[in-house]
C-alpha cells in the first residue's frame, strides 16, 4: 500500500485513526491499522479500481432501474429510442463496462440471433 500510493494512505490514517505520521508505527501496527480501514477509504477504493463508494454505486444502480421504469411507459420505449444513459455504468472503471444489450430492428431477426445462440447450447440429441 505505501508503494502504491503513500499519500492516500496518510490521509486515510489522518481521517480514521488521527494518526498525523505513519513512518513513526512499526510494520505491524501499520498493517494492522491499514487492514481496518473501511471499504471506501481512498487506499482501499485505489486497490480494488472503484472510482466511487459501494454506497453510492447502489444508488446510481437505483437511479437507473428508476429511469428505465419510467421510460418504459413511453413510446419511446415501444420504438427503443431514447433510452437513458445509466450513471451507474459510468461509475465504473471503463475495463469493467460491458454492453450486454442487443438491439434487433424485428421479430424475425431477433429469432435468427436466438437460434444461433440455443444452437451452442441446446443439444438435440
Amino acid at each position: 500500500m505505501l508503494k502504491m500510493d503513500s499519500d492516500s494512505l496518510e490521509c486515510d490514517f489522518a481521517e480514521y485513526y488521527h494518526i498525523y505520521n505513519i513512518k513513526q508505527l512499526g510494520l505491524r501496527q501499520l498493517s494492522i491499522y491499514a487492514f481496518g480501514l473501511p471499504d471506501d477509504s481512498r487506499i482501499k477504493k485505489l486497490i480494488s479500481k472503484q472510482t466511487v463508494s459501494f454506497e453510492t454505486y447502489l444508488q446510481a444502480v437505483a437511479v437507473d432501474a428508476l429511469q428505465t421504469l419510467v421510460w418504459s411507459k413511453t413510446k419511446d420505449a415501444q420504438h427503443g429510442r431514447n433510452r437513458p444513459k445509466s450513471i451507474a455504468q459510468n461509475l465504473l472503471p471503463k475495463a469493467e463496462v460491458e454492453d450486454d444489450h442487443q438491439n434487433f430492428n424485428s421479430g424475425a431477426e431477433f429469432e435468427k440471433a436466438r437460434q444461433k445462440l440455443l444452437k451452442g447450447v441446446v443439444r438435440h440429441d
